[in-house]
């Protein structure tokens, strides 16, 4: 009983002994002393909170509450909030990757590939989950041994396979790691048959980003007209930035959960959204006839130390054959490229010399103001508004015709042909032919040139538009004068894509408001053929633009070339342009020469010659019979005799 006594307290106990003290203090009873004369009552027991059973009731109590809170919050988890904590924990999970859109690749007119899009692998690492590379190696008793290999097994074993060294991959991990970062670029641009071997190494933490990479199998003879699309997918020049919406697709999205270590998770919610692929886009542009002009107009600037030269081949609706510019560049190493990056026949814009002549004289002769063999009183000066033009030879007072004026390229006959007309007159065919005025193929970069107003056409400015100074023009506005021509006096709009994809592997023409335009009369353009005839023969300007078996109508330019960074006249500009079969054109092509200082300056010496070799090439490959009849050329000299036989 002391055991228990001492060890627990008796409640009963303690009440009883407590009730007998109370009633013998109250009443006096025991051993007779009055109020107060006996010892002080003793208080009654306190149970506090450290007494067992309100403790033990306590802790019941506040594990109630705690278990409730729990329970709670466990019925908002599962229950109310459910979704919205799924979702959370999915969305730290979820990756989400661009999937690449491939870009449309561009053809020419018979489907030989100009550019297209591959696809390629930048690889990536987590170096903390790399350093955990080990292979296992097998015993001599069948058992398989680890050999933990790490960062620098990993460098060791991709370095081969991209084609770099080792201790760089290695220190490009280590420095990674150092910063406790997990994520960095080992290798980019390679081939996904290179991302399969460093797959089947199996190193941990080693992945790859899926990347598409622009490439242009013809290199620098297209790049100024294609352009190119930099690392970022923007395209920067030329069809590229022409054909932009058609070329370029919608990219995709690929979402996967990984694990903590960055592992797909295989059996996760991966879900893909495929990207939509752009269109192909076919162009005019014949590749065999680029390759030629391309390489004859690069030989050319080189052989005459010129500045730089152009190419153009066009058949007479208005199609591009081929568009070649040198110095050029290559756009699969747009990095390394040098000066300009345009397209000269849209970029450049000159002054055309004598080639405009022929604007001046179909104006003339559509006005009735003249006839190919009107006849002129031509000196070698003539005097007009404030200064004296000559002719670009010495040569005597002769009489010529028209026709005979065009051949000889006469700067003071073709000024008293030119007079017989307003400035308004003029200026109005200038625009006709389409000088001033965008070609309409939208390609970046065009300087469409300048004219002057006829209020402008005052002064030695009044002449000298006549003969092709005093105004400017790109390589493309003025081939199309003799598209024009060539073309019965009808201008076709100037074309340069021929069809855009349809998604089941043909093409469509794409959409153009533009129309031709009757600019001289049939007959018209009948009799300049035939003047112009006269210019490849000894009796002309360009002998050397004969192409042997065909009848070849054209026109030679030697003019003044202003140097915009000087802010004068500096060197000049010789060029060529003509078409054949004359009787039957099928195509123009246009050759210029800036500022050649080899050779001779003159058109008809340097660019005559190019003109005479691309047009043979154009003519074979178009499978273009020769001509069957001789020319039947105008007089050129005022021949008396045949006066006095009528």
């Amino acid at each position: 009983m002391r055991e228990r006594s001492s060890a627990t307290i008796d409640l009963d106990s303690v009440r009883a002994r407590n009730a007998a003290k109370s009633r013998k203090a109250v009443g006096g009873g025991g051993s007779g002393r009055g109020r107060g004369g006996g010892s002080k009552p003793r208080l009654p027991v306190q149970l506090g909170v450290g007494h067992p059973r309100r403790r033990a009731r306590a802790l019941l109590i506040a594990f109630g509450m705690v278990l409730t809170v729990f329970v709670a919050q466990l019925l908002r988890v599962q229950g109310l909030d459910a979704a919205s904590v799924s979702q959370k924990a999915l969305s730290e999970r979820v990756a989400r990757a661009t999937i690449p859109a491939k870009r449309g690749d561009i053809v020419d007119a018979s489907g030989v590939t100009l550019a297209r899009s591959v696809e390629r692998r930048n690889v990536t690492a987590d170096p903390l989950a790399a350093s955990t590379y080990a292979r296992y190696d097998k015993q001599p008793d069948g058992t398989r041994k680890k050999v933990k290999l790490g960062l620098k097994g990993a460098a060791d074993a991709i370095a081969p396979i991209v084609g770099d060294d080792p201790a760089t991959l290695l220190k490009t991990l280590q420095d990674a790691a150092a910063k406790s970062r997990r994520f960095v670029y080992l290798a980019k641009d390679i081939s996904p048959q290179q991302w399969v071997q460093i797959s089947d190494l199996g190193i941990p933490g080693i992945f790859s980003e899926r990347t598409v990479k622009r490439e242009y199998p013809q290199g620098t003879a297209l790049a100024p007209l294609l352009g190119w699309v930099s690392a970022d997918g923007k395209p920067g020049g030329g069809v590229e930035v022409v054909a932009q919406k058609q070329l370029n697709g919608t990219p995709g999205t690929h979402v996967y959960e990984r694990a903590a270590d960055g592992t797909t998770i295989a059996t996760g919610n991966n879900k893909d959204t495929p990207a939509a692929d752009g269109r192909p886009v076919q162009l005019t542009i014949n590749n065999d006839l680029q390759w030629t002009a391309q390489n004859l107009i690069a030989a050319q600037v080189k052989k005459t130390k010129a500045l730089s030269g152009e190419a153009v081949v066009m058949d007479r609706k208005g199609n591009i054959i081929a568009a070649a510019s040198y110095p050029s560049f290559d756009n699969n190493q747009i990095a390394t490229a040098q000066g300009s990056m345009l397209s000269r026949p849209f970029a450049d814009s000159y002054e055309p010399g004598s080639t405009n002549k022929v604007v001046t004289m179909a104006a003339a002769l559509a006005e009735g103001k003249v006839t190919p063999t009107t006849t002129f009183t031509v000196p070698y000066g003539l005097p007009r508004a404030d200064q004296t033009f000559t002719d670009s030879h010495h040569h005597p007072t002769e009489t010529m015709t028209t026709a005979g004026i065009l051949a000889d390229s006469s700067n003071t006959g073709t000024i008293q042909v030119g007079e017989k007309m307003s400035a308004a007159t003029l200026r109005n065919y200038m625009t006709r032919f389409g000088q001033g005025q965008p070609t309409g193929t939208n390609f970046p970069g065009e300087n469409v040139g300048s004219i002057p107003t006829a209020a402008q056409m005052t002064g030695s400015r009044r002449y000298t538009v006549m003969f092709g100074q005093g105004l400017s023009s790109n390589t493309m506005q003025q081939i199309s004068v003799f598209q024009t021509i060539a073309n019965g006096g009808v201008r076709e709009p100037i074309k340069l894509v021929k069809g855009i994809g349809d998604g089941s592997g043909g093409f469509t023409a794409p959409a153009d408001d533009r129309v031709a335009v009757q600019v001289v009369p049939a007959s018209v353009a009948t009799q300049m053929t035939r003047m112009m005839q006269a210019v490849p023969t000894k009796n002309g300007t360009a002998p050397k633009a004969v192409v042997e078996g065909y009848n070849v109508a054209g026109k030679t330019g030697t003019a003044a070339r202003y140097d915009e960074s000087l802010g004068r006249y500096n060197g000049w500009t010789a060029s060529f342009i003509g078409f054949a079969p004359a009787e039957n054109p099928q195509y123009i092509v246009s050759v210029a020469l800036q500022r050649p200082t080899a050779v001779s300056i003159y058109g008809g010496e340097v660019a005559a010659p190019v003109f005479s070799q691309l047009m043979a090439a154009a003519l074979r490959n178009g499978h273009v019979p020769p001509s069957t009849v001789k020319p039947s050329l105008y007089d050129l000299k005022y021949d008396p005799s045949k006066d006095r036989k009528q």
